[in-house]
């Protein structure tokens, strides 16, 4: 049985826990860490796990460590466990689930030849549906990221990725979530105009995109097929689609991906800077 160490008790981290332990993995054998004594004990009274407020003691004989803070606090948390890391008797893979920052400036910080997984989460790993792109440092084995994809699979599902698509994948993946819930709140914003109860209006938007998304997850059904097959020559839905391709929505979300794209890469660039001691306990994307 795998030690496992989540460093960071955020929601982020609370998912992951929530999820590891749904899919069989013994309580006690996850270690959680907090700055918070109280976060700590909250999550070790609802899951069973281990806490501590110590990540240099956490990650003492962990298997599988993974990095739950914002991105600002990776580089810092790095540097202060990787002693400690290196003098476990077996190899210690870290999993770093921050938006940004490269597997080159987190290798420079631990010890040379220590295996690091870089992991661009989104929070539908919330509700187990989340999107896990997970990319390989130069030091980790085929088996380090079998675990780690077995492992990351308690919360949605896991695709490999080529690094230097990161931060495409943070655009696409990462931040989406975003993207439809902004897309959700105008819709009910115009039902509302149109007359019905925010309520109602609320309802009919998020049953409608729930089912949306069951069906394109699962229909085996591409998005232009889906669409294709509610639109209706000369119906409703054509008169609605053409109101919103006239007003851009295609060229709204090409711009909106690639500001995303370009701040992830400076997110990047910015971890080359002179670091700052203290951290915020949760993943940023």
């Amino acid at each position: 049985m795998s030690n496992l160490v989540v460093l960071g008790g955020g929601k982020i981290g609370e998912a992951l826990i929530a999820g590891l332990i749904n899919s069989g993995i013994d309580p006690q054998s996850i270690t959680v860490t907090n700055r918070n004594s109280d976060r700590g004990q909250q999550l070790r009274e609802t899951y069973g796990v281990k806490d501590l407020t110590d990540n240099e003691q956490a990650v003492e004989s962990a298997d599988v460590v993974f990095l739950c803070v914002k991105p600002k606090g990776v580089l810092d948390l790095l540097a202060e466990i990787s002693e400690a890391v290196e003098n476990n008797d077996d190899p210690t893979v870290l999993v770093s689930m921050a938006a940004g920052l490269s597997l080159a400036a987190m290798e420079d910080v631990v010890v040379a030849g220590t295996p690091i997984i870089r992991v661009m989460p989104n929070t539908p790993m919330l509700v187990g549906r989340g999107m896990n792109a997970m990319a390989t440092g130069r030091f980790v084995t085929k088996e380090q990221a079998e675990e780690a994809t077995a492992l990351l699979s308690a919360v949605g599902e896991v695709v490999p990725v080529a690094e230097s698509d990161m931060d495409a994948v943070t655009a696409l993946s990462g931040s989406s979530p975003a993207y439809f819930f902004l897309v959700a709140e105008a819709l009910v914003d115009a039902g509302v105009s149109l007359g019905l109860t925010r309520q109602v209006a609320e309802k009919l938007v998020t049953t409608s995109a729930a089912g949306a998304g069951i069906m394109l997850a699962e229909s085996g059904s591409d998005p232009a097929t889906l669409r294709a097959n509610v639109s209706s020559p000369a119906g409703t839905t054509v008169a609605a689609l053409r109101e919103l391709e006239e007003s851009g929505i295609r060229g709204a979300f090409y711009r909106a991906t690639e500001a995303c794209a370009k701040r992830s890469m400076k997110l990047g660039e910015a971890s080359k800077a002179p670091r700052e001691s203290n951290f915020d306990e949760d993943s940023d994307s």
